[in-house]
């Protein structure tokens, strides 16, 4: 018997390390996230051979898409098993390490993406700032910063509480609920005789939430959009959130 995560425990350390991370979101869809990348570095005009920092990278899904678009690209991110996986498709102007996203890199670069709501994770308030004065601090003067988040508006009218997925044969058991001010989804399963349990959980951050994080940071010229087409943002109907701004 695996025993269930303990709420003090930061989350994603043992969640995104875990291979049934990986085998429930298995089927993202690459195509959404290539469009997306072509059609925010075509809005940012970003230059061939552009330097890009991909912020919480994963297994580096949008960095392999970006470094193809012909960027100059590095993925961090707090998960060693992530970064021991990206790290297969490194090579000359695709790099990937290990980095808390807190800590700015001794490095500036052209733009700075945190994409597919990897952020608010943090259980310490002032982290949330902390990250985003960050950002700010790793922009070339007049480069971009990208926050790509969910609309938490959109998602408390369309929250799907009770949820089985079946994936690889596991049947996950879903069951998302929204407790002061996170996002909770209770992920429950068993494999191989063994039973496991994780949590999700994400800050319930709004626009306003956002606009005060980059305000206090210094950011310029903050646009918010509310999907990977780049159309008007709409606080009922947009399913993201997603900021870009300057330094």
């Amino acid at each position: 018997m695996i025993p269930m995560q303990k709420e003090t425990e930061k989350w994603y350390s043992s969640w995104f390390d875990s291979p049934y991370y990986h085998i429930l979101y298995k089927d993202r869809d690459d195509s959404e996230a290539a469009h997306f990348m072509k059609n925010l570095t075509s809005y940012l005009k970003l230059p061939p051979k552009a330097e890009i920092l991909d912020l919480a990278c994963g297994r580096g899904r949008h960095s392999k898409t970006l470094h193809n678009l012909k960027y100059n690209v590095t993925g961090i991110d707090l998960s060693t098993s992530n970064i021991d996986f990206a790290k297969q498709y490194e090579e000359k102007g695709l790099t990937f390490k290990v980095h808390n996203m807190c800590i700015p890199l001794n490095k500036k670069f052209d733009a700075v993406f945190n994409l597919f709501t990897s952020f608010g994770y943090f259980e310490n308030e002032k982290d949330n700032q902390t990250t985003i004065n960050a950002i700010i601090k790793q922009l070339k003067p007049k480069a971009n910063g990208v926050i790509d988040f969910l609309n938490i508006d959109f998602v408390k009218d369309n929250l799907v509480k009770d949820e089985i997925k079946i994936v690889n044969g596991i049947s996950f058991n879903l069951k998302r609920e929204i407790v002061d001010g996170y996002i909770l989804k209770h992920i429950n399963f068993k494999d191989n005789g063994q039973t496991y349990s994780f949590v999700e959980k994400v800050k319930a951050l709004t626009k306003q939430d956002f606009l005060i994080y980059l305000t206090n940071a210094g950011a310029k010229n903050i646009e918010v959009f509310g999907d990977y087409h780049l159309n008007e943002y709409n606080k009922q109907n947009s399913e993201r959130l997603i900021l870009i701004f300057k330094r």
